[in-house]
């Protein structure tokens, strides 16, 4: 399965790392951290040492980490935080192209108080174009789910800075892609274990010192008060043994993605390939037939792709990303988002291309067949 495995933008499998933690803290750890016994202590204790841990990743303080259920809960408890503490007619300032968790949770918090911010021809947001007078806080994401375009996420936060307003981005895809340098200058940011390779149903979120009256969920003082609900300890540590393993290894290359789309150049239209992207994503416009056609079909021969954001697969309508960047709705309903992990290599790459050619040839065969006679 690993090897046609192309979908690790949606989830990544447990690597062995997390997987080895988590059994461990599972058999050993299981009680709760708030309970008032020396046994639960020692628990507390592992869980601030993970807090701790991760804190150095991001080079911030340990009392900046609010341990979570991963980035939809960290991106929606931002944004009711802002609505809670943010002058009433507020205007929050949100990329475009954002994950569904974002833009939803902008919506139902602000309602018309959103200031979508324009994008160019890549789907990057266009800093030279954000109205910072206008705006009392903006999100914007580090890398695109679906694109895998880059933001200038980095320049965002000091021109924030300056503007003095609080600037939350969205680091999903790239923690576990790319380095971590620069992160601890933003306000906000909501990472997710299952986007490189921990469990699902845990996440972080950075908070700044100043947000000492932060708080997501209501119940119990764990999280210091800011996000009440028994810490899921083993997860948290299977969360930061993936982050530290997958932190302390090579860097993923373009070598095969580019490769791939190489191969495929005369034969599909590449979003976003004139700007910067990670490494592992390449998303396709097919010249025929629709996106999930072509998932069944690659996935009778092992082959796991996808049309987008997994988030979105349950909603009609085209993609909000590929109408930002005013592709036309026939050829949006033709994308493949193809995402690979640090074990892909090159041959699963051509490979993966070789198996797009031959499936385009099975799908025009099927569909110029015969007609099929229904006989009364």
């Amino acid at each position: 399965m690993a090897t046609g495995y192309f979908d690790h933008n949606a989830t990544t499998p447990l690597c062995p790392e997390a997987r080895g933690a988590w059994l461990n803290a599972q058999d050993d750890l299981w009680l709760n951290p708030s309970s008032p016994y020396r046994a639960s202590a020692r628990v507390h204790a592992h869980l601030e040492s993970a807090r701790e841990r991760l804190a150095e990743l991001f080079d911030v303080l340990p009392s900046r980490v609010v341990f979570n259920g991963g980035a939809t809960e960290g991106n929606n408890a931002v944004f009711a935080h802002w609505a809670a503490t943010l002058p009433k007619d507020c205007v929050v300032g949100v990329g475009s192209t954002e994950h569904p968790s974002v833009l939803e949770a902008a919506r139902h918090f602000f309602g018309g108080r959103v200031q979508f911010l324009p994008v160019d021809a890549t789907g990057a947001v266009e800093r030279s174009d954000i109205d910072w007078d206008s705006l009392g806080a903006i999100s914007v994401m580090a890398a695109n789910n679906e694109t895998g375009v880059l933001n200038p996420w980095r320049e965002i936060t000091v021109a924030a800075d300056a503007a003095g307003i609080p600037f939350h981005c969205d680091a999903s895809q790239w923690i576990g892609k790319l380095p971590l340098e620069g992160f601890s200058a933003c306000d906000f940011v909501t990472g997710c274990a299952h986007k490189f390779g921990g469990p699902r149903g845990v996440g972080f979120l950075l908070v700044p010192e100043s947000a000492g009256h932060f708080h997501s969920f209501a119940g119990g003082a764990q999280e210091a008060g800011r996000r009440a609900g028994t810490e899921d300890v083993p997860g948290i540590l299977a969360m930061l043994a993936a982050l530290e393993a997958i932190t302390g290894s090579k860097s993923g290359a373009a070598e095969g993605r580019d490769r791939f789309e190489e191969v495929l150049k005369d034969f599909c239209q590449v979003i976003g390939q004139e700007g910067e992207r990670l490494w592992n994503t390449s998303l396709l416009l097919m010249p025929e037939f629709a996106s999930e056609r072509w998932v069944r079909a690659l996935e009778k021969r092992g082959l796991l792709v996808s049309t987008g954001a997994a988030c979105a697969a349950g909603k009609t309508g085209p993609s909000h990303v590929l109408a930002a960047i005013g592709v036309e709705a026939d050829l949006m309903r033709r994308a493949l988002r193809i995402s690979s992990g640090h074990e892909t290599t090159p041959t699963d790459w051509l490979q993966l291309a070789a198996a797009i050619r031959s499936t385009y040839e099975v799908l025009q065969a099927d569909h110029s067949g015969p007609a099929t006679v229904i006989h009364p």
